[in-house]
């Protein structure tokens, strides 16, 4: 890093400029500015603006306003700053390594998501699909986010993704020398097939593939320090959902229905086949639960009711809320906005929001598990 500072113009402290924007956080990175090897340059002149040139990771990095952004408003607290210019440089080859390497640490290709992460992971699946569970998904991870949270979401729907639409985000995960820089939106890291492929693409994989991209998704990606991870899985019981148990043993279930008996029946196949293989359920979240009147406020029962709460008490576990449909919760779907964040007055959304606030953490029982002990 270069610094400059003129004589003439002692009232910047050019050590603070430098100190503030090495602090600042790059949102895909998840770490300092200085610790990530991108602040290239920082001069300040004799009229007291600072220069800032940064490194990026690739030249049309999708954060690059916001880290301007970001940037100018540290270098601008520091007192005597009368302007901020920032400008741009890539990464070299080696560089780039570099990073790659310091990202991964000492873990190698394994993912971060072992019993020691601290992060909670859930898995929301349903029984069939139509029932609102990506949205379910989505809307609970933009809540949690939005309530401090640092969340990311796995979209594991590898035939029928729809985070990217949901979230509103088109753009490629940046590519890092064997590591991917998930995408951001609503403060929430995301990673699906679907920004790997054009819209319109079929993905047809069989099970090895399946195993192997979703296993990519978890260890090569920088998912950084989460507190939570949601992960959004097809309908049933199929490869994908095996492999998420094998990969992520201390994920808890979330199982989405509607009140409907068909929609009820298929999705207590999932729960029992999280039962079966000791998996914790976190609880049932019954999705289009009445239509919600715009005008008047009053819900009616379109699907019928108590779907959810049978299903509750089928699996032994709690309701965790019943997600009312109305226009917001549509209407920000199409618009890639989740509706937590579009229209958060929404009935939708305050249910979405205090299910978010309120989720449960089930912890796996130590039956059946290896333990890290050993005879001395």
């Amino acid at each position: 890093m270069r610094l400059f500072s003129s004589a003439s113009d002692a009232a910047v402290d050019a050590a603070g400029v430098e100190a503030a924007v090495g602090a600042v956080h790059d949102p895909e990175l998840k770490i300092g500015l200085a610790e990530a090897g991108m602040v290239a340059a920082v001069e300040v002149d004799r009229r007291g603006t600072v220069h800032v040139t940064l490194r990026l990771t690739t030249p049309t990095c999708p954060m690059k306003q916001q880290l301007a952004d970001d940037v100018t408003a540290a270098a601008a607290a520091i007192d005597g700053v009368r302007g901020v210019e920032v400008g741009y440089a890539a990464m070299t080859d080696s560089e780039r390594m570099a990073l790659a390497q310091r990202l991964r640490g000492n873990r190698g290709r394994q993912h971060p998501f072992g019993p020691d992460s601290g992060t909670r992971i859930y898995a929301v699946a349903s029984g069939k699909g139509g029932v609102g569970k990506s949205s379910i998904t989505a809307n609970l991870a933009a809540s949690l986010a939005a309530q401090g949270q640092r969340v990311g979401v796995l979209d594991a729907d590898v035939w029928g993704y729809s985070v990217p639409q949901l979230f509103g985000v088109r753009q490629a995960p940046v590519a890092l020398k064997g590591l991917m820089l998930p995408p951001q939106a609503h403060g929430v890291s995301l990673m699906s097939v679907g920004f790997l492929v054009d819209d319109e693409e079929p993905v047809i994989w069989r099970g090895p593939m399946l195993h192997k991209a979703i296993e990519q998704f978890l260890t090569d990606v920088h998912w950084g320090e989460l507190d939570v991870l949601l992960v959004d899985l097809p309908p049933g019981t199929g490869d994908v959902t095996l492999t998420l148990l094998e990969l992520l043993p201390d994920a808890q279930l979330i199982t989405v229905t509607t009140p409907q008996p068909a929609a009820r029946t298929v999705a207590a196949r999932v729960g029992r086949m999280a039962l079966d293989a000791r998996m914790p359920i976190a609880g049932v979240i019954e999705n289009m639960s009445a239509l919600a009147c715009g005008s008047c406020g009053e819900h009616t029962a379109l699907f019928g009711e108590g779907g959810g709460a049978q299903l509750g008490e089928q699996l032994g576990v709690p309701l965790l809320g019943q997600v009312p449909l109305d226009l917001s919760l549509r209407a920000a779907g199409d618009a890639g906005v989740p509706v937590v964040v579009a229209d958060p007055d929404a009935a939708s959304a305050r249910e979405l929001a205090r299910v978010a606030s309120s989720l449960p953490h089930v912890r796996r029982s130590l039956v059946g598990r290896s333990l890290p002990l050993a005879v001395v």
